[in-house]
């Protein structure tokens, strides 16, 4: 629809005809509509409400493009430039009434409608249910509520209960639904995260009731909807489901398989020196748990001499160990010792960044201990991570370690990565390794 705007513009001062700097123009301008979030799926659509973005961000490619120009010596008609984004200012917000207008004309006819969850059986639930279905042009269906303990009665509810918090998953699968919004209900807010993130591993959008939302303060913030004056809320998408994620494992096959063939004959003097101080069986292979709770085999370098399986399992920490000898203890202080998950990298078992795996019996005992420790499985395990450049490796605590690692989870990016593993070089260059 953009486009459209743009071309009537564009043959509007242009005379009939496109120059390149018009095509410089906008790809310029829908360079900059991206951030202002010009193109995310919005439930109440106003042309009026976008105006003041479309207007500006026109404006200021035209004044990049004309920049651009004069800076590389290449004419780009500055002036003409300038018209064209003067009438894009009209034109694109028109052709943007003309879409909006056929979105919620589609929605209300029923052939655009997303089969919601309503998430809180109490009266904002309720409210909120009853004014999704007197105005469809919204394009959410509520399809039922889901509550534990619901506050409304049976003969109050608009759409069926289909069960407690506990069916989320099972609710969204059987009744194909698109979203989900959290409306006020009876249970607390530390039990709603957990159940919450069920919907990061699906495919939903998380939509919820602000607190406060009377107050016009309580809603200024964060990426803000509405539904016939009540506010709803836009939980950003799991990072995990963005398409910068294909990146990350792009990145992470490229950079462990190239530091696989550059350190590999640091892998042989590890292995000869391993192989020297305790015998035969360099590799030593543990289980661990990694993305959704899965089981795999994670491959160091043996630091001490073999140990039964049993104490493989169980044993928290070796620091003070006498099957340690010189050369484990190098590797561990180095982190040598962990070279080998490179090819659990390049497998697909770990990631270069993400939570460190832990044994499946220590698992089962943190998970009782700390009910959000599972889900540090959201991402696949990683070879450094967020709470080990902290400090939290080793006799540590666990409770801190899943609050880091939720944390990175939640806010992940492609730089955090690269600082991640920045400071993990300074802490490997210091001697800071496992200990």
């Amino acid at each position: 629809m953009d486009a459209l705007g743009w071309l009537l513009a564009t043959l509007v001062t242009g005379g009939g005809h496109i120059r390149g700097g018009q095509l410089v123009l906008l790809v310029l301008t829908v360079t900059l509509f991206i951030p202002a979030g010009l193109y995310q799926a919005r439930l109440s659509l106003s042309a009026l409400d976008d105006f003041p973005s479309l207007a500006g961000r026109g404006l200021a490619a035209a004044a990049v493009g004309t920049t651009a120009g004069v800076v590389l010596g290449v004419d780009m008609a500055g002036a003409p430039l300038l018209a064209t984004a003067v009438a894009m200012s009209a034109t694109v917000p028109l052709t943007r009434f003309l879409a909006y207008a056929l979105v919620r004309r589609t929605r209300r006819r029923g052939d655009v409608s997303h089969p919601t969850l309503i998430l809180g059986a109490g009266r904002i639930g309720g409210q909120l249910t009853d004014l999704l279905l007197q105005h469809p042009e919204y394009g959410l269906m509520p399809v039922g509520f889901l509550d534990s303990d619901p506050l409304l009665t049976p003969e109050q509810l608009p759409v069926p209960l289909l069960g407690g918090h506990d069916s989320l998953a099972s609710a969204i699968v059987e009744f194909g639904v698109h979203n989900v919004v959290v409306a006020f209900g009876s249970a607390p807010e530390s039990q709603m995260v957990s159940v919450i993130r069920t919907c990061d591993r699906l495919n939903c959008e998380i939509f919820f009731v602000p607190r406060l939302f009377e107050l016009s303060s309580a809603s200024s913030r964060g990426e803000v909807d509405e539904v016939w004056g009540l506010p709803l809320v836009r939980l950003r998408r799991a990072a995990f489901r963005s398409p910068s994620w294909q990146l990350k494992r792009l990145v992470d096959i490229v950079v462990a398989g190239l530091a696989v063939l550059v350190l590999s004959p640091v892998f042989a003097v590890c292995a000869a020196a391993v192989r020297w101080e305790g015998g035969r069986g360099v590799l030593f292979r543990q289980e661990r748990v990694g993305l959704d709770g899965r089981a795999f085999r994670v491959l160091k370098f043996r630091s001490m001499r073999p140990a039964n399986e049993n104490d493989s399992r169980t044993t928290w920490s070796i620091v003070t160990d006498n099957r340690v000898g010189p050369v484990g203890r190098l590797l561990r202080k180095t982190s040598l010792d962990e070279l080998p998950q490179l090819w659990n990298i390049v497998r697909g078992d770990m990631s270069l960044v993400g939570p460190r795996p832990e044994r499946p019996h220590f698992v089962e005992q943190f998970t009782e201990s700390f009910p959000r420790y599972t889900a540090r499985h959201r991402v696949p395990s990683g070879l450094t991570g967020w709470a080990q450049v902290h400090g939290l490796r080793g006799d540590t605590s666990i409770e801190d370690r899943a609050r880091f690692d939720n944390y990175y989870i939640e806010n992940w990016s492609m730089w955090a990565d690269v600082k991640i593993m920045l400071r993990t070089a300074a802490l490997m260059a210091r001697g800071g390794g496992g200990s």
